[in-house]
């Protein structure tokens, strides 16, 4: 499927810093709910991620993620999702962030 440039600009994806990040027991898979601040123009969003494979809480905090923030809100067991943290599943189907090097600040959308 092939798309026009203008529907890939319609894809909002931004750069951000993950602030905060903690176990989410009422998922039904194995997840983390996330808080990644994108910048002063749109601010911290909080996500649930499937990505406890890789990543510990812990180990999230102060990593440089990239988001799409423009798929509206979702609730997930009660929690609202506000955008979806991007990345690539390994050989085995865990997921892997997306990040740049070097960092870029936060909010920067992907051209």
């Amino acid at each position: 499927m092939t798309i026009t440039w203008e529907e890939f600009e319609q894809v909002n994806i931004r750069s951000g810093t993950i602030v905060k990040a903690e176990e989410f027991s009422k998922a039904r898979k194995p997840a983390f709910k996330v808080w990644a601040d994108f910048g002063p123009e749109i601010g911290i969003l909080q996500t649930s991620a499937q990505i406890t494979v890789h990543y510990r809480p812990e180990s999230l905090i102060g990593r440089s993620i990239m988001g799409c923030i423009n798929l509206g809100e979702k609730n997930i067991a009660g929690f609202i999702s506000q955008f979806l943290l991007l990345g690539f599943a390994d050989e085995k189907g865990a997921i892997c962030l997306v990040t740049s090097a070097p960092k870029v600040p936060n909010g920067m959308k992907l051209q």
